[in-house]
């Protein structure tokens, strides 16, 4: 039994799958670009569809859906277009967009593939047949209306990318700074030694060294929430260089202002249509803003992973929770598999800014940029991946983290740079020297300070006070 259908379009007729909603267009990418077996992500799929049904909405309105042009839709097929847009925006019908995210670089095929599937099930939904050659909801003539893919499909990657941003990774930043905060507070008492360039340096307490951690996830919030800013123009409404032709006037300002209700993002109609159909600078931008972003959870994460080590070996100045054997070889090894998966993460992230930038910068010829489908796939992979593994550490790792006191303390004592606070009292020289005896003796600074009556008692114990050094007198 032949389980396909005929379809026909502008290059002639074409086989496919029998039941599905999508039609000619889709089938030629689907065979043209067997590339990676990875669709679009279904964030940009939804976003297409509210898109899509922002645009009928404002047609809708505009009386050009069902004025005197050619084929003008009745208000119950209009009803079923809205209605079928909004079932690929709630995710529905994902299993009908087959296309490769290495396609076309405008997006084309996918707008397509958006058009004929809304139309076919619009169809359906008015009790129509969808598989009649003769499309009473057209793709291109009333879901396409007003559009082109060069315009569509930039504002659907600016809409699906910023509402990843809002919905997942500030939430995820946000309950990642929120712990890091609390566990800086209980901490402010509790005494350690600094490390610079992995070396002993002076004092701290661990509250102040975590709290610096928190102060990098508060600004990572800050970068999303800027991120977001760099693409509140859309494209929409230049159809497909720029001018607007075959479009109202109104159109493209109306269905900005229909999405910013929609999603409670600010959207807007952009500034100059030439430069928003030909470049995709506000995306590199916002990227660039999400790489900040994973480099300083990297950041958190490669200390958080040093301060824990150990058991005996290593700083082991926090406790983490114990979450899965770490060795198929040595029995009892934990290790901080949280960490190294965000830095992971983190570097994908980094790779996916190298991709973005480079498309960025060699896709925008004249009017069109055509390497949009990858930095959209590539942009919502790094929110996505962000978002869900700040998430794993935060619940599974930070919030369980617990501070060891004891090794903290005793580090202190031992440590050689607390012959930094002699300096005002013996000059710089003289204290390298107790520095490097103390480090050949074993003797700690203050024992030998003691044994050479270098200073008296009560000097000798206000200058090697740790609490002064942390907090020294202004």
């Amino acid at each position: 039994m032949d389980n396909t259908r005929l379809e026909r379009d502008a290059l002639g007729e074409i086989r496919l799958p029998a039941e599905v909603y999508y039609g000619a267009n889709t089938q030629r990418a689907v065979e043209n670009f067997p590339i990676s077996g990875r669709p679009l992500p279904g964030e940009l799929i939804h976003a297409l569809g509210l898109v899509k049904l922002a645009a009928a909405t404002v047609n809708r309105d505009l009386g050009k859906l069902t004025g005197s042009g050619k084929n003008p839709l009745s208000n119950e097929q209009v009803a079923a277009l809205l209605a079928a847009c909004r079932e690929v925006m709630e995710g529905k019908f994902d299993g009908q967009f087959p296309v490769d995210v290495f396609q076309t670089g405008s997006g084309t095929s996918s707008n397509m593939n958006a058009n004929e599937v809304i139309a076919n099930r619009a169809i359906e939904l008015s009790g129509g047949d969808r598989f009649q050659p003769e499309k009473t909801i057209h793709p291109n003539d009333h879901v396409n209306m007003g559009q082109s893919s060069n315009s569509v499909f930039p504002t659907a990657i600016h809409v699906a990318v910023a509402s990843a941003i809002r919905k997942e990774l500030l939430p995820a930043l946000a309950a990642c700074g929120k712990v890091l905060s609390e566990k800086a507070r209980q901490w402010q008492k509790v005494l350690k030694i600094g490390r610079t360039h992995l070396v002993d340096a002076t004092p701290l307490t661990l509250g102040q060294e975590i709290g610096g951690l928190a102060r990098q996830l508060e600004l990572s919030a800050d970068r999303a929430t800027e991120a977001v800013r760099a693409l509140r123009e859309l494209p929409i409404g230049g159809t497909v260089i720029g001018t607007g032709i075959n479009t109202h006037p109104q159109f493209g300002r109306r269905v900005a202002e229909f999405l910013a209700a929609a999603t409670d993002i600010p959207f807007v109609e952009v500034a100059d249509h030439f430069e928003a159909n030909a470049q995709r600078d506000g995306l590199v931008q916002c990227h660039g803003l999400i790489k900040t972003i994973a480099v300083s959870l990297f950041n958190v994460a490669n200390n958080v992973r040093l301060l824990a080590s150990g058991p005996r070996c290593g700083f082991y100045e926090i406790k983490l929770p114990d979450l899965q054997p770490g060795s198929s070889i040595i029995p009892g090894k934990v290790n901080p598999v949280l960490c190294e998966s965000l830095m992971q993460v983190c570097a994908r992230v980094l790779g996916n800014d190298a991709t973005i930038t480079l498309c960025g910068a060699a896709g925008g010829q004249f009017q069109l940029h055509v390497m949009m489908p990858v930095m959209a796939d590539a942009a919502l992979e790094s929110i996505r991946l962000l978002a869900r593994a700040t998430r794993a550490l935060t619940e599974k790792c930070l919030e369980g983290m617990e501070a060891n006191t004891e090794a903290c303390q005793s580090a202190v004592e031992r440590s050689l740079a607390l012959v930094t606070a002699l300096n005002p009292l013996i000059g710089y020289e003289q204290a390298a020297a107790l520095a490097k005896e103390a480090f050949r003796s074993g003797k700690t600074i203050r024992d030998l300070c003691r044994e050479k009556n270098l200073l008296p008692e009560e000097q000798l114990r206000a200058a090697l006070d740790p609490w002064r050094m942390v907090r020294p007198e202004k």
